[in-house]
C-alpha cells in the first residue's frame, strides 16, 4: 500500500478536492463540492454519505483537520484514521450538540463500548471552523482541539497494547446520517440524537484544510510479515535507495524509479519544482539550461553503454513490481479471511458507537 512518507497540507478552501482519485477517492453516495470556504460534504437524502478517503497511508503520524461541522438531528461529521485491519482513531460530531466524541478501535474489536469519550466544548462546532488534531505515535494517541489537548491514550491502556491502533492507516473524512432509521439500528439512531428529517436539509460539513504527516519516510507499506499479533513491528516498511548510475538511468526514463511514494510525488509535482523554477530569474534559468545541456551530453555517453541493459532491467522491475502488488493484496485478503474465520481472537458485536 502507498505510504505518504512525508508531510503535506491540502488547502481545500483554495483548490477543492482533486477528482482524479490519485490522492483522494470518494467511494460513497453523496455530493462533494467546493466553495470559497472549503470542500463541502452534503447530505440531501437517505443513503447519502459523502466521504473522501486518502490513497496514502501513514504508520504513526499527525492529522489536522480545520472544519465546520454539519448541523441537523442525527447527522454525524467525522475525521477518522483507519487501517485495513480495522484499527481506527476517530473524531465524531453530532449535528445538534456541542459535544465531541473521541474514540478508537483495535482490530475491529467491538466486544466492549468503553473506548469512546465525549467532551463538552465551549463553542458550537457547527458555527465556525476549528482545528481538530490526532497525534498518533507507537506509545500514545493524543486528541487536540485548537491546539489544546483534551485526551491521551497510552499503548498499555488499550488492553495492554493488544487493541492499540498500530497498523498503517489512511485518512477518511465525511458525513453520514446516523439518524436514518432505514439504514441504522435503533440504538445508533438514539445515540445520534434522534431521527433525521431530510426535508429540513441539505446538511453540509465544510473542510477548509487538511494537514497530514507520516512519521516514517516509507515509499510503501507491506503486509508480507504480518501475523496474528497485528503489531506495528510486523509491518514491512519499504524505502527506495538509488546509486549514481541508476539515478542517471532514472533521469533518462530508461527504468522505473521511485525515491518516495507515488502519492507524495503526485502531490508535490505541480506545486514544488515547477513553481520554484518559475520564480527564478532569467539568468538563473539560463544557467540551469546550459548546465542541463552539458550534463545531457556527458550522460548520453554513459547511457550508450547501459541503455539496452537498463531497458531490460526496467521491464523486469515493472513485472516484479506488479507481482509484488498482487502478492501484497493476496496477503491482506488472507489476513482478513483469517480474522473473519476467527483464527485471530477478536471480540464480536454487530454494532459500534
Amino acid at each position: 500500500m502507498e505510504a505518504l512518507g512525508g508531510n503535506v497540507t491540502f488547502l481545500w478552501n483554495k483548490t477543492g478536492i482533486t477528482q482524479d482519485e490519485k490522492i483522494w477517492k470518494a467511494p460513497n453516495q453523496g455530493k462533494i463540492d467546493w466553495v470559497e470556504k472549503g470542500a463541502t460534504f452534503t447530505i440531501e437524502r437517505s443513503g447519502d454519505s459523502p466521504t473522501a478517503n486518502s490513497v496514502f497511508y501513514m504508520l504513526f503520524g499527525r492529522l489536522e483537520v480545520i472544519m465546520k461541522v454539519a448541523t441537523g438531528t442525527g447527522i454525524i461529521s467525522s475525521a477518522i484514521l483507519q487501517s485495513e485491519a480495522l484499527d481506527e482513531i476517530d473524531w465524531e460530531f453530532i449535528g445538534d450538540k456541542k459535544t465531541i466524541l473521541t474514540n478508537y478501535f483495535g482490530k475491529g474489536d467491538t466486544s466492549t463500548y468503553d473506548r469512546g469519550k465525549d467532551f463538552e466544548l465551549d463553542f458550537a462546532p457547527q458555527d465556525d471552523f476549528h482545528n481538530y488534531t490526532i497525534d498518533w505515535t507507537k506509545k500514545r494517541i493524543e486528541w487536540l482541539v485548537d491546539g489544546k489537548s483534551i485526551r491521551n491514550l497510552t499503548f498499555d491502556e488499550a488492553k495492554g497494547g493488544t487493541r492499540y491502533p498500530q497498523t498503517p492507516m489512511n485518512v477518511r473524512l465525511g458525513a453520514w446520517a446516523a439518524g436514518d432509521p432505514s439504514k441504522n439500528d435503533p440504538g445508533v439512531v438514539e445515540w445520534a440524537g434522534g431521527k433525521t428529517d431530510f426535508s429540513k436539509g441539505p446538511y453540509t460539513m465544510t473542510i477548509q484544510s487538511v494537514y497530514a504527516q507520516d512519521y516514517t519516510s516509507a515509499a510503501k507499506y507491506s503486509w508480507e510479515n504480518m501475523d496474528s499479533s497485528g503489531s506495528w513491528e510486523k509491518v514491512k516498511v519499504i524505502e527506495y535507495v538509488f546509486f549514481p548510475l541508476r539515478l542517471l538511468a532514472c533521469s533518462m526514463k530508461l527504468t522505473i524509479c521511485r525515491g518516495k511514494s507515488k502519492v507524495l510525488e503526485e502531490i508535490q509535482s505541480p506545486h514544488g519544482v515547477r513553481n520554484r523554477y518559475a520564480a527564478l530569474s532569467n539568468g538563473a534559468k539560463a544557467g540551469i539550461a546550459i548546465g542541463a545541456v552539458s550534463a545531457f551530453v556527458i550522460g548520453a555517453l554513459v547511457i550508450l553503454f547501459c541503455c539496452i541493459k537498463q531497458r531490460r532491467i526496467g521491464r523486469k522491475e515493472h513485472e516484479a513490481l506488479l507481482a509484488q502488488e498482487q502478492k501484497e493484496a493476496a496477503e491482506l485478503n488472507e489476513y482478513k479471511s483469517q480474522m473473519q474465520a476467527g483464527r485471530f481472537a477478536v471480540g464480536g458485536g454487530a454494532g459500534r458507537v
